[in-house]
């Protein structure tokens, strides 16, 4: 008899042991087969899987750890995008959109969200919103790289009616980071003259939060895809000061994609453009035309022209493009100061 209830007491302790270890388990960050993370929301008891291509894009932007910021990862005006999942998503006025990258910008910031990194900063204050409601939708998304490493601000086009970060600025900020600069993607208001008054206030913000931000300051760079590749050609051409923000240096380069800008001073800073030849919004010769104008001036430029790519390729995975992000950032380290 003795022995039999001594049999039990183990058997319940054992099973006890069990269920707090699976606790353990289950609070922890585990791997899936695939080696994709599977974190528990602190926000919530439940565990998240990772996102994927059948993901709704409702459910990305209601993402519990996301919070407030969840609606600005897609353009908030919802009439320049179209598609419910995260595999379907198409933006107006852009091409070779890739799923897969969206997918893994979804899971980067998901996990990082729910292990508490802040990877979103309002550049703005809640009175400056309150005076002005459009403010509201502004704000850095911040992919960081390497700590107290140089930084750039990515800045997607949407023809200055929306911001089309999804693809033509998420994707080059999270690349960067791989290589272990600090990028920012920036979620701007509609207009051009607001848009470049938000990217001299980000760039304003992350040269005052550069401590906090674990940022190096020097020789940072600019980056754009049509609309917002003119925000960082006026940036590089007027300075921050000029929209509103405080007196900085000019960044060391400007790396810029199909837009038709061409304005330009000999104050310019080193810029890198590119661009598609069937690019049906910015014509390449008139990019190409700034470029060589610029060079006649002194000033460090490359410039490539990709045969048969549409407007908006971003990355340009699976195209002729492809590997162009490499040489922009060659070009942006060769104007490093030593």
């Amino acid at each position: 008899m003795k022995r039999t209830a001594l049999g039990i007491a183990i058997i319940m302790m054992f099973i006890f042991a069990s269920c707090k270890a699976q606790e353990n388990i289950d609070k922890s960050v585990s791997k899936s087969a695939s080696g994709s993370s599977i974190l528990v929301s602190k926000k919530t008891d439940s565990t998240y899987q990772p996102f994927t291509a059948e993901t709704a894009i409702e459910d990305v932007i209601n993402y519990p750890s996301f919070g407030s910021w969840g609606r600005l990862i897609f353009p908030v005006d919802t009439g320049y995008y179209s598609g419910d999942t995260l595999g379907n998503l198409h933006l107006t006025w852009y091409n070779n959109i890739d799923p897969e990258k969206t997918v893994e910008i979804a899971n980067y910031m998901r996990e990082h969200a729910d292990n508490g990194d802040v990877i979103f900063y309002d550049i703005y204050t809640d009175e400056e919103k309150a005076a002005d409601p459009d403010k509201a939708d502004t704000g850095l998304f911040f992919f960081k790289g390497e700590p107290n490493a140089k930084f750039a601000v990515c800045n997607a086009g949407g023809g200055f009616a929306y911001v089309g970060a999804m693809h033509d600025s998420f994707p080059h900020a999270l690349e960067l980071s791989k290589m272990g600069y600090n990028a920012f993607a920036l979620i701007y208001r509609p207009g051009w003259d607001t848009a470049c008054e938000d990217l001299a206030r980000a760039i304003s913000f992350i040269f005052s939060h550069a401590d906090e931000l674990e940022v190096d300051t020097d020789d940072y760079s600019l980056w754009g895809g049509s609309a917002g590749g003119r925000m960082a050609a006026y940036l590089g051409t007027y300075g921050t000061a000029y929209f509103g923000g405080d007196v900085l240096p000019k960044p060391a380069a400007c790396i810029i994609q199909y837009t038709g800008h061409s304005e330009y001073s000999e104050d310019d800073p080193p810029t890198y453009s590119c661009v598609g030849t069937s690019d049906g919004i910015a014509n390449w010769r008139t990019m190409q035309a700034r470029l060589e104008a610029m060079s006649a001036l002194g000033i460090p430029t490359e410039f490539h022209a990709y045969k048969g790519l549409s407007h908006g390729f971003g990355l340009g995975t699976g195209t002729v493009a492809e590997g162009w992000i490499n040489d922009a950032v060659s070009f942006w380290e060769k104007q490093m100061k030593e």
